[in-house]
C-alpha cells in the first residue's frame, strides 16, 4: 500500500492514537535527551489559524510561496504544522493527482477538523493526514521533494531532535521551506541568524533567503549537506549572540 494511503485519515470520527514520549523531571522529553538543549525561549502553541485565509489570499501569500518553492504538478510535499489546512488545500490543488501532500500536526482537534475539510473539499486522492510528535515529525523516509514549515518552527521545543529526525524524509534533492518572522522566539518568530545556525547544526545548508514584507514574513530554503551528525556531536546555537 502507498505510504500516503497508509497515512490517510478519513473524517469519520476515528481516533488519532499516538503516544508522546514521557518527560523526565526537568521537563525534557526522554527521547530528546541525547540532543543538546536549545539555548532559546520557545513560543507557546499559537492558534492553528495564523491569519484568516481570505486575508492571506488577498496578500497572495500561498501563490508567492509556492512559486518561490517551485511547487508544480507531481511534487510531493509535507505540510508540517498544517493546522486548519490553509497550505494543505492549496498545495493539493497545485501538485495535482500526480503529486502528494502529507498534512502533519500535533494538535488532534485540528487534524480532526482538517480531516473533515479534506473530505468536504474532496481532496482524498492526493492528501493524507498524520499525527506528529513533539520532537519527531514521524515522516516516511525518502518521500518528499519539499517540507513546508510555515509559522511554526519557533514552537518546536526540541529543534535539534526534530530536525535530525526530519532529515531522512527528504527525497534526493529535496528542500525544507521555512516561513517565519524576525521576532524573538517567545513572540512567535525567530531571528534569521538563529534559524540558520540551528539548521546548520544538524546538517542543513541555507540555499536561499528572502524577506517578504508584503506577507510580513521571510522565506528560507534549506537543503541537506554532508552526513547526518551524531546527536552528541551537535552544538547548540547561542541565541543571544545571533539575535541580530
Amino acid at each position: 500500500m502507498h505510504i500516503f494511503q497508509t497515512a490517510l485519515l478519513l473524517a469519520t470520527g476515528a481516533a488519532l492514537i499516538a503516544c508522546q514520549p514521557v518527560s523526565d523531571n526537568d521537563g525534557r522529553l526522554e527521547s530528546a535527551r541525547a540532543f543538546p538543549r536549545p539555548d532559546r525561549a520557545v513560543s507557546d502553541a499559537f492558534s492553528t489559524e495564523f491569519s484568516t485565509e481570505a486575508a492571506r489570499d488577498e496578500a497572495g501569500e500561498a501563490k508567492l510561496l509556492m512559486d518561490w518553492a517551485d511547487i508544480k504538478p507531481g511534487t510531493t510535499v509535507a505540510d508540517i504544522g498544517a493546522g486548519e489546512g490553509y497550505y494543505t488545500v492549496r498545495l493539493s490543488q497545485r501538485v495535482g493527482l500526480k503529486g502528494r501532500v502529507l498534512a502533519q500536526d500535533i494538535n488532534r482537534d485540528a487534524l480532526d477538523r482538517l480531516g473533515e475539510r479534506v473530505v468536504r473539499e474532496r481532496l482524498l486522492d492526493n492528501v493524507a493526514i498524520k499525527e506528529g510528535g513533539l520532537d519527531d515529525p514521524r515522516l516516511p523516509p525518502g518521500s518528499f521533494d519539499r517540507i513546508f514549515m510555515v509559522h511554526m518552527y519557533h514552537e518546536i521545543g526540541e529543534p535539534y531532535a526534530f530536525l535530525w529526525r526530519m532529515r531522512p524524509a527528504l527525497a534526493a534533492g529535496g528542500q525544507v521551506i521555512v516561513v517565519d518572522r524576525d521576532l524573538p522566539t517567545n513572540q512567535h518568530g525567530i531571528p534569521p541568524k538563529l534559524l540558520f545556525c540551528e539548521f546548520a547544526a544538524v546538517g542543513y545548508r541555507l540555499k536561499e533567503f528572502v524577506e517578504r514584507p508584503e506577507v510580513k514574513a521571510y522565506f528560507a530554503r534549506f537543503e541537506l549537506v554532508g552526513e547526518r551528525p551524531k546527536p552528541e556531536a551537535i552544538k547548540a546555537c547561542k541565541a543571544g549572540a545571533l539575535a541580530g
